[in-house]
Parts: structure tokens; C-alpha cells; sequence
């Protein structure tokens, strides 16, 4: 996978030491759904973008959310994950404050790339928590 090389940078997930981990049950899902994720997985295998994990410790589940295009984003469900993380004390901006900051901006630009928000590698030691459980492997994100 390309990005920011981990000698420069890795995120870190800072879990609670008294937070148990999660198996999420399996979702279930119709066989066009299952063919839809099935995909989605072996296009990221074959990438290397993720890694099948023998025993995994956390597992969530995907969600397929409906793209205006007809077609399917597949995400992960980490809601049990993020709930063993200590709580964040950086206030995100406000929405209204951001747009007033472009005003008088004579160029604006918005990127969109494949995959573009995880140019950030996981630390070594944190990359089998965030786990889907969707195949018969296990498959880190």
C-alpha cells in the first residue's frame, strides 16, 4: 500500500488497558450483499491493503452503505472499538466557522483519491484490532 512510510509516521490505537475486546456476532446478509463484500475483500487482498489474521482478538462487522450511483460503500462497524479508546479533547471546528475562513479564497481544491484517507499505516501492534469478521478468514482494515 502506498502513503506515508511508517519509518516517518503510524497511528496508534490507544485502548484502554482494562477495555476487553469485542467480537462482534456476524452480520448476515442477502447472497447479493455476500457477493458485493466478497469482492470488496478479494480487491483489497490482492492490493495488500488488508491481511487475513488467524485469531483475532476484536471483530466487527461491515456496513454496506448505498452510493448515489447505485453501487455500494463498504465500511466497518468499530462502534466497540472506539468505545475502549479514551475520549478525544480536541474539539472538532465548526462547520460554519470553516466556511467563513474560505470566503475570499480565489481557488479552492478538493481532492478525492482510492483509499485516500488511510495514507497513515497502523503501528505494528495495533493492526489486528480493527478485524472484520465478514469472510471465512479474518481480515484486518
Amino acid at each position: 500500500m502506498q502513503g506515508i512510510s511508517p519509518e516517518v509516521m503510524v497511528h496508534r490505537l490507544n485502548v484502554h488497558p482494562e477495555g476487553r475486546p469485542i467480537k462482534q456476532k456476524k452480520g448476515a446478509f442477502g447472497t447479493d450483499r455476500n457477493r458485493i463484500i466478497k469482492e470488496e475483500v478479494e480487491k483489497l487482498l490482492k492490493i495488500n491493503y488488508i491481511r487475513l489474521v488467524q485469531y483475532p482478538e476484536w471483530l466487527a462487522n461491515v456496513a454496506l452503505v448505498p452510493k448515489s450511483n447505485g453501487k455500494w460503500r463498504m465500511s466497518m462497524d468499530f462502534t466497540d472499538l472506539n468505545r475502549a479508546r479514551p475520549k478525544d479533547s480536541f474539539p472538532l471546528p465548526r462547520i460554519d466557522a470553516m466556511i467563513d475562513s474560505t470566503s475570499g479564497c480565489e481557488l479552492m481544491s478538493f481532492l478525492d483519491a482510492f483509499q485516500g484517507y488511510n495514507q497513515i499505516r497502523l503501528a505494528p501492534e495495533d493492526q489486528e484490532k480493527p478485524v472484520s469478521s465478514q469472510s471465512k478468514e479474518r481480515t484486518p482494515t
